[in-house]
């Protein structure tokens, strides 16, 4: 068997056998998947891309760090603070009574220092009661359809993207399905790079990019940090949000995982992996960052290029701390089409569902057990009802705490999990089994 065809039909776990041609293009792969919704974070806010961009690069390599390098997964921007931001902004007594959105975003950000904070708070429960005892809370039947909610909940942004443009957002899913499905050797394992650049040129050639931005911004410059303000309001906005965030960390380690097959809640541990994106989030709000959080994006690309090397990860974490230093690059990732971002999206997207599904089914999750199919369709229905609406909001003290449709599922699985009689599945029993809570593998080494 050539080299080539054992890379497309096996898992890469070492990619320096690959060439480091090669693991540069894969690295620039995963930068390119997280670029379109990490960016999409200060575009909505208000905050500094180039500052966002060296949080995400910097934070990964930290989170990287913290897990032992373990662990391939990339910290972008969170979607989950959204809210937050907008409640801070929406302020307007005390201190904040003659603030402008600009000058109000320093508080936000102090709130996410204290959220981020949160972190290690569950990060030490975790390993002061250990592994198999959280572990009980989070069988397959909680963690699979949490993992198919990520991808769902984040599907209809794919599909507002894309109808942007459908024929430009159909090109970059027929480029990503043909290169996956008969592509070879290298072709096979960038689909989704391949899947931006090529709708980009043809968007190009057709006059469909503006690029009077990038014509205006310098070739090198320094991220506009800010420093954070401390606010009790704008904490009491911000912190709770961490209870969101924290569920959504465990979904997308159980998610990456699952892709890997490598069980990464145990080693290197689900404490690291919180405390890695815990500080990271504190870090990067303290210059002026959004929020930071494991990207499903990237856990697409793992899926689809099948290279679960940490190193390459690392590799795009280093490409947006170069790119972070210049305001033309910036604009250059601004002037891609919202379509393509859509169609990359409806396949990365899909593929985080279909991890979950594929959970569940190789743990072999029994639903003709009553129990089983309700904690299943309660995560389901409440997590897609919830965040249809907007989430659950709570007003304590003439403050608003809103939890995310994500979050609310999570909990309630966990909850119904807890009570419910008649548990079929117990962590620490059976050592094959627990290494398939959410990390079923069945690829050759």
């Amino acid at each position: 068997m050539s080299k080539e065809t054992s890379v497309s039909s096996e898992p890469v776990r070492d990619a320096r056998k690959l060439g480091v041609g090669k693991m540069l293009v894969l690295g620039i792969q995963h930068m390119f998947a997280m670029f379109g919704a990490t960016i999409l974070v200060p575009i909505i806010t208000g905050l500094s891309v180039q500052v966002t961009l060296i949080c995400a690069g910097l934070g990964t390599l930290f989170f990287h760090l913290c897990t032992k390098f373990k662990v391939p997964a990339f910290l972008g921007s969170s979607f989950a603070f959204l809210g937050g931001f907008t409640a801070v902004q929406m302020l307007d007594t005390g201190i904040y009574a003659n603030m402008t959105d600009a000058e109000k975003l320093p508080y936000a950000c102090g709130g996410i220092v204290i959220a981020g904070l949160l972190y290690l708070i569950m990060a030490a429960v975790v390993k002061l009661v250990g592994i198999q005892r959280v572990m009980r809370f989070l069988p397959p039947v909680v963690t699979g359809p949490i993992i198919i909610l990520i991808g769902l909940i984040l599907a209809p942004s794919a599909v507002t993207n894309a109808a942007e443009n459908w024929w430009l957002a159909a090109l970059s899913v027929v480029v990503i399905i043909v290169c996956n499905m008969w592509g070879k050797g290298m072709i096979k394992i960038i689909p989704i790079l391949l899947g931006v650049l090529i709708p980009y040129v043809v968007a190009v050639c057709c006059s469909m990019v503006d690029f009077s931005a990038v014509q205006q911004a310098g070739l090198v410059g320094l991220p506009p940090f800010q420093l954070a303000k401390f606010d009790l309001s704008s904490i009491l906005i911000m912190a709770p949000i961490a209870i969101a965030s924290m569920m959504e960390h465990i979904g997308d380690i159980s998610a990456i995982s699952a892709t890997c097959g490598v069980n990464y809640i145990q080693d290197p541990g689900l404490h690291r992996s919180l405390v890695g994106d815990g500080l990271a989030t504190s870090l990067a709000a303290m210059f002026g960052g959004p929020a930071n959080t494991t990207y499903g994006e990237n856990t697409g690309v793992l899926v689809l290029s099948r290279v679960y090397d940490p190193r390459v990860v690392r590799i795009a974490a280093y490409g947006a701390i170069i790119l972070s230093f210049s305001p033309a690059f910036a604009e250059v990732i601004h002037s891609i089409p919202t379509a393509i971002i859509g169609g990359v999206s409806f396949v990365l997207y899909g593929m985080i569902s279909a991890v979950g599904v594929r959970n569940v089914v190789e743990n072999k999750v029994d639903f003709t057990n009553t129990r089983n199919l309700l904690i299943a369709a309660i995560i389901l229905v409440s997590g897609l009802g919830f965040n249809g609406i907007g989430g659950l909001t709570f007003h304590i003290g003439g403050y608003s705490l809103t939890l995310t449709g994500l979050a609310i599922a999570a909990i309630l699985g966990i909850l119904l999990n807890a009570i419910l009689p008649g548990k079929d599945y117990h962590f620490g029993q059976d050592l094959q089994g627990d290494t398939s809570v959410s990390f079923q593998s069945n690829v050759k080494e």
